[in-house]
């Protein structure tokens, strides 16, 4: 589900969960536990495969309905805070997709690289909102461009991401790995204490706000994913992929059978 690599006194961790890394309890609670447990001067959050974090497996919450998300959100918010409140620096090397849920992991980080894909918030296209832990992940990132792309669920290409903030640097596929770790090195040689307090003073309007309005958003938001209503919609949202996966094979558009 997540596979470690230490280099030096950095570590590698590598998302390693189905083709695009859906955000499932599983893989949250892998987050969770492998962020917090490592020993390392320095953290780079990437993807297997071609995909950084395609975002929640919104199948799993379908099939596992109301008690499924009553779990899972929880476990959502945890991951992204596990990444955000770690004291030591962590660098998002996006390699691929970074889609919704995914976009906040990598946002979570302190800095950010993108070779490939495509990266966006697209919670409200599918009809849900957004965690506050999220929300104001994404907040602290972009700044006045958050309510643009959290609106529009606009996904962006690397260098329109760079113009945003959204992404700090932009590198070739092959230099990402190498370029995350030389600017891992570089943060690590800041005397940890150091980097530690002024990481919590950067965050600190962020954390106040989520601590601030958590008790009271979060069991709307989860009602929200909980209702009917939303199920529905994610339902029909994952039809209309499937329907359009179905529809475009292979670069070509092909008659689809009715």
């Amino acid at each position: 589900m997540i596979t470690v690599e230490a280099h030096g006194d950095l570590a590698v961790l590598r998302l390693d969960h189905g083709k695009v890394n859906a955000l499932d309890l599983q893989l949250c609670e892998a987050i969770s536990r492998t962020v917090s447990s490592l020993v390392a001067d320095g953290l780079i959050i990437t993807g297997a495969g071609q995909a950084f974090s395609a975002g929640v497996d919104l199948r799993r919450v379908v099939e596992g309905g109301a008690n499924y998300v009553a779990d899972f959100l929880p476990a959502l918010s945890k991951a992204f805070l596990a990444i955000f409140d770690c004291p030591r620096p962590v660098i998002a090397a996006v390699g691929g997709a970074a889609i919704a849920g995914g976009c906040v992991i990598a946002a979570a980080a302190d800095y950010r690289i993108m070779s490939a894909g495509r990266i966006g918030l697209t919670e409200l296209l599918v009809g849900v909102p957004f965690p506050v832990a999220a929300l104001e992940i994404i907040r602290h990132a972009v700044g006045h461009h958050a309510q643009r792309l959290i609106n529009t669920g606009a996904v962006l290409d690397a260098q329109t991401a760079l113009s945003v903030g959204l992404i700090d640097e932009v590198v070739s596929p092959d230099d990402l790995l190498d370029r995350a770790l030389t600017r891992a090195t570089a943060l690590s040689r800041i005397p940890p204490a150091a980097f530690a307090l002024t990481k919590r003073q950067l965050h600190r309007p962020a954390r106040s706000r989520i601590e601030a309005a958590r008790g009271v958003d979060d069991p709307k938001v989860t009602a929200l994913w909980q209702s009917p209503k939303a199920l529905s919609n994610i339902a029909d949202y994952l039809e209309t992929l499937r329907q359009s996966r179905v529809q475009h094979s292979g670069g070509r558009w092909i008659r689809r059978a009715d």
